[in-house]
């Protein structure tokens, strides 16, 4: 399979370079040649088939040849160690649990299935990769779990300073070895502007071969399209229309959801779900697509005011507007709204939400008053200990910390301050 810029102005390349490059030269994202769907029977009988054995069939179109199919097997079972519950609140709304991996975030899939391929390419390379990242939130210490001992691979975190849940911010800072943490004085847009930056900074690049494990990088993104499978092989019995509710920031969670669609994935709409950072919301609603500074917000990891995968669902969709809305809706919410749905969701139904998953409900809720067949599954992507200050503040009572987040509290914070774009180059300069 290979690979080709969304801006159309660099060679196409390979799925290990693409992994290595994570952005094209003229800094477009890449996006794979061809989609081919699975045949139906895969769909029909997802129940007599493993997690492992799925994901194999779903993405090893996209990795063939480069990888080798035993070991891609080793991969995707190396990755896939933990559950993914679908757990029903009621006929029409079902939540997707995946926070149950070591950092606790859906990203965890991303992380560890990338660090394995970028640690298979460089397994005779003595050359070091630098994987440079920003984060809002969950990225920075998936990645950094994901990565931690990967020979040959350093890894540069980027966070907001302040803007990151006080567990997020140790999961980043706390791992040593060859994970480095810099925090920035700015916002996550600030953040992602100096890592594209310096991926397209030639005094930089020449000197040092950088990549990212932000959702950009195919490696990253891809594999994230596997939960939606599993989700959809434990209702698929019981229900004739699934529709998936995404909180969405960067918009590759969502978008690898789609990917699944393209595969054949018998599912017809998707719901973004946004915060107040809503400009996906507004193009649905407008057709004008205006970036802007994101909104600091209680869901953190979705405060993005340019989300750098919109423009991947654009080309699943082939640039046709009325397509790309028959097939995804998007509602916006207040962190107002959010915290009345996590009142919602724990007074009805016992069930103790993040802010993040708050969100994902109401898209349900919000979608389902006009297509009241369907049956939602919103997506709960992070622990709610994760954001325990604003979760105990809400429900009103104590959460006990479950033992992936104990084990980084008492663990000293190591970050390095960092002000601008020049303080990026000199530090990985140095």
């Amino acid at each position: 399979m290979n690979y080709y810029s969304l801006n159309k102005q660099a060679p196409n390349t390979s799925f290990k370079d693409a992994v290595i490059k994570g952005l094209a030269p003229d800094k477009g994202l890449y996006f794979p040649e061809n989609i081919t769907p699975l045949h139906d029977d895969f769909f029909k009988n997802l129940e007599h088939l493993s997690h492992t054995e799925i994901a194999f069939e779903a993405i090893k179109q996209f990795i063939s040849p480069e990888i080798p199919e035993d070991v891609l097997k080793t991969i995707i079972a190396e990755t896939l160690t933990f559950n993914f519950p679908v757990v029903q609140l009621d006929e029409q709304i079902s939540t997707l649990e995946l926070f149950h991996g070591p950092t606790m975030a859906f990203k965890d899939v991303g992380a560890r299935f990338m660090a394995r391929c970028l640690g298979y390419f460089n397994q005779d390379n003595t050359n070091e990769v630098t994987v440079l990242v920003a984060t809002s939130g969950d990225t920075g210490g998936a990645v950094a779990n994901g990565f931690l001992g990967v020979k040959g691979v350093n890894v540069v975190i980027l966070y907001p300073s302040g803007k990151v849940s006080d567990i997020q911010e140790k999961q980043l800072t706390t791992l040593g070895k060859n994970i480095k943490a810099l925090e920035v004085n700015g916002t996550f847009d600030d953040c992602q502007a100096m890592v594209k930056t310096a991926f397209l900074d030639e005094s930089l690049t020449s000197k040092m071969q950088l990549t990212s494990a932000n959702s950009i990088n195919v490696a990253r993104w891809l594999p994230q399209l596997f939960y939606f499978i599993f989700a959809y092989k434990q209702l698929y019995k019981k229900y004739d229309d699934i529709v998936f509710s995404v909180p969405s920031g960067n918009f590759g969670n969502i978008c690898a959801g789609i990917m699944a669609q393209q595969l054949g994935l018998p599912v017809h709409h998707f719901i973004a779900s946004n915060n107040e950072n809503n400009v996906v919301t507004e193009y649905l609603k407008t057709q004008l697509y205006h970036p802007k500074p994101s909104i600091q917000t209680i869901s953190n990891a979705m405060d993005v005011g340019n989300p750098s995968n919109f423009i991947r669902i654009q080309e699943i969709y082939k640039n046709k507007f009325e397509t790309l809305k028959d097939n995804v809706s998007s509602f916006s919410f207040s962190d107002d709204d959010t915290r009345e749905a996590m009142l919602e969701l724990y007074s009805k139904y016992n069930y103790v939400a993040d802010p993040h998953g708050a969100v994902g409900y109401l898209g349900s809720k919000a979608y389902l008053k006009n297509n009241p067949n369907a049956h939602c599954v919103f997506l709960e992507t992070a622990h709610p200990t994760k954001f325990l200050d604003v979760v105990e503040d809400v429900i009103k009572e104590k959460q006990p910390l479950p033992e992936q987040i104990q084990s980084v509290m008492g663990k000293e914070k190591v970050s390095v301050k960092v002000n601008n774009y020049e303080d990026l180059k000199r530090y990985l300069l140095k």
